[in-house]
């Protein structure tokens, strides 16, 4: 549970001055990300409240000293917010505050387990929301973008703390999906469902949005056409609510997110399938081509004399369907057993 301070007062309801200065500045920036994170989860998604039940969620502002982090707490579903380097870079930005209340909604609905894969998904449906949530409010000082706490200056030197359209920018977090992924620390094993979720919102390639600029690689060298953050969002939100698990890793999250564009826009679907190009395009399965589609097959070497078996296995997006296998020119000695 959280411990917090007396609950903060003002004579005049005039909530400080927007400057560090003043103790109350940061208090109403923190309760301007719980009001306008609730409204994005209300208004876009039907969702009342981090939990759902209607209830609000209360924030500690001023934690500690020189404190350079911000944090959600799943027992008191409740937000601190620490002041920064030298107690000047209060952590109390939009995305931030967006990117924690997103910890408590994960915790109600998926639940992902804080570790591996998991984790990394986890983090990544933070910092995507965080940037729905920006979009969705689109602040003339703060609109909407795909850098994550660009405003706190936690580097020192004005750079975001991660970057969605390519995250090993910061010099930690990984593009891609690799077998390895799971052993990076969750905030870097972000990284590539971040790149993922860029690209179903803007697509691949060099552009600029509300004036930044960004040129997001993918794994496989194809391009991606992107969606739009609105409808990118709504994929991931069902995805998360509805078929993600505590340990839903990147192979279970490319299949949520299928099963969500299914029942938003239809099975493939131009939308449906820019899922399957995002996925791939971040090495996590293969894109999807509408006909017959043939599984990649490794290569298999065996001796003379040897017995050899191979299964190929195909599917067809055409509905209802069916698939007929035969082959011509078989060695002697080799026959097809086909099924479907």
């Amino acid at each position: 549970s959280c411990t917090y301070a007396a609950i903060m007062t003002d004579a005049d309801n005039n909530w400080g001055n927007n400057t560090e200065s003043s103790v109350q500045s940061e208090a109403s920036d923190a309760h301007f990300g719980v009001a306008t994170t609730w409204d994005f989860y209300k208004n876009v998604f039907g969702r009342s409240g981090i939990k759902g039940d209607g209830k609000g969620s209360l924030s500690r502002t001023h934690y500690g000293s020189g404190y350079v982090n911000a944090f959600w707490q799943d027992s008191c579903f409740c937000m601190t917010y620490g002041d920064g380097s030298g107690n000047t870079h209060p952590l109390t930005a939009l995305d931030v505050a967006a990117h924690e209340m997103t910890h408590g909604v994960t915790a109600a609905t998926a639940g992902l387990n804080y570790s591996g894969e998991s984790g990394g998904l986890n983090e990544a449906t933070s910092d995507i929301f965080a940037a729905a949530v920006e979009f969705y409010e689109n602040l003339p000082a703060d609109p909407g973008d795909y850098l994550v706490g660009e405003k706190i200056d936690i580097n020192g030197d004005g750079t975001p703390l991660r970057y969605m359209d390519k995250p090993s920018k910061d010099g930690d977090s990984a593009d891609s999906w690799s077998p390895s992924l799971g052993n990076l620390d969750v905030h870097y094993s972000s990284g590539p469902a971040n790149h993922f979720f860029y690209l179903l919102s803007e697509g691949s390639g060099a552009k600029t949005v509300n004036g930044v600029s960004y040129n997001s690689p993918t794994y496989d060298g194809q391009s991606v056409t992107g969606i739009g953050i609105q409808n990118a969002a709504a994929i991931w939100y069902r995805a998360l609510t509805t078929y993600m698990t505590s340990t839903t890793d990147y192979a279970g999250a490319r299949t949520a997110t299928l099963s969500a564009a299914a029942d938003l826009f239809g099975a493939y679907s131009p939308t449906y399938l820019a899922v399957a190009d995002s996925w791939a395009a971040i090495n996590v399965g293969n894109r999807i081509a509408l006909g017959v589609n043939l599984a990649p097959v490794a290569d298999q070497i065996s001796g003379i004399g040897q017995a050899v078996s191979l299964q190929l296995d195909a599917y067809t997006t055409n509905t209802g369907s069916s698939l007929t296998y035969e082959a011509t020119g078989l060695p002697d000695g080799l026959s097809i057993s086909p099924s479907g």
